[in-house]
């Protein structure tokens, strides 16, 4: 059986929205965002995805294991690997050296080959930028899997002019991941009870893969299983011979007609000031560079 994330009734903003207008609102913020590295329209568009958020009142107990993840992917391996290699970013990042705060020469012994990392102010700014532009995206759309009634998944997406079977597979696609931890959760719990101690799991990597079997093959069948019985379902519903209908009905109100003028703006305004303004290109504040002493 298919589950869904999270999701509870909240009396808020966010929730009386038609989930239709903030798919819109999501789409154009994160392709105006992905358009700048400039601090201050990147900071703007932060901005705006924090209030976002905190119209949709989730709280920290709810969303602390998915913040944790976020926040190890964005600072640890975005944000250092920004600040180490500045992939990336333009060519003032990956070759100025004018403005260097840190720098070193190590020589690989019995190859001679030389690493000389190296870090500028123009790699820490965009470094920073980087984490910027990723916590907007997370920011917006970590409250869609707490906030968004999954009885309008695939409606929602049908109603933007997607056909049906492209509408139901973001349907399932949505309920896989939680039906999948689901199921891991249960056969961990049915392993345990059989004796099955996961905590001493002990080896090398492999071993210790060989080990996970007991977890990895019933849920990995199990996922199989549960496909080609919701395949045979649709199967006997004659699903794509014609197009189907939908039990929910979604109506826009001024509020949505709003908040899509809204994101029309944003995005529309985005690429002028992208394309003929040419303003939002990689830029480092003076304040920076007065503070490291340039």
């Amino acid at each position: 059986m298919l589950i869904s994330w999270r999701y509870r009734e909240r009396n808020t903003l966010v929730q009386k929205l038609d989930p239709r207008a903030r798919w819109i609102f999501l789409l154009a913020v994160m392709f105006s965002v992905i358009q700048f590295w400039d601090l201050r329209f990147l900071l703007f568009f932060f901005g705006l995805a924090l209030l976002y958020y905190h119209l949709a009142r989730l709280t920290w107990r709810e969303t602390r294991r998915v913040w944790t993840f976020v926040l190890i992917l964005v600072v640890i391996i975005i944000g250092i690997n920004a600040l180490i290699t500045g992939r990336g970013g333009s060519t003032a990042v990956l070759r100025d050296t004018r403005h260097t705060v840190w720098e070193a020469r190590w020589v690989v012994p019995g190859v001679g080959w030389v690493i000389h990392p190296f870090i500028t102010v123009e790699k820490i700014v965009f470094a920073l930028a980087q984490m910027i532009r990723m916590l907007t995206i997370a920011i917006l759309f970590i409250p869609v899997a707490y906030t968004f009634n999954p009885n309008h998944y695939g409606v929602t997406f049908r109603r933007l002019g997607l056909p049906d079977k492209v509408a139901f597979a973001m349907d399932l696609a949505f309920r896989f991941v939680p039906t999948l931890a689901r199921d891991f959760s249960l056969t961990l719990d049915a392993q345990r009870a059989r004796g099955y101690e996961v905590e001493k799991l002990s080896g090398g990597l492999i071993a210790q893969i060989r080990k996970m079997a007991p977890l990895i093959v019933p849920v990995t069948i199990n996922a199989i299983v549960g496909a080609e019985d919701i395949v045979n379902a649709m199967d006997l519903r004659c699903f794509g011979l014609r197009p189907r209908t939908w039990l929910e009905e979604l109506r826009y109100r001024p509020r949505d007609y709003a908040l899509i003028g809204f994101s029309a703006a944003v995005l529309v305004g985005s690429i002028l000031v992208r394309t003929l303004g040419r303003l939002g290109d990689f830029w480092v504040p003076g304040a920076i560079l007065r503070l490291f002493g340039f």
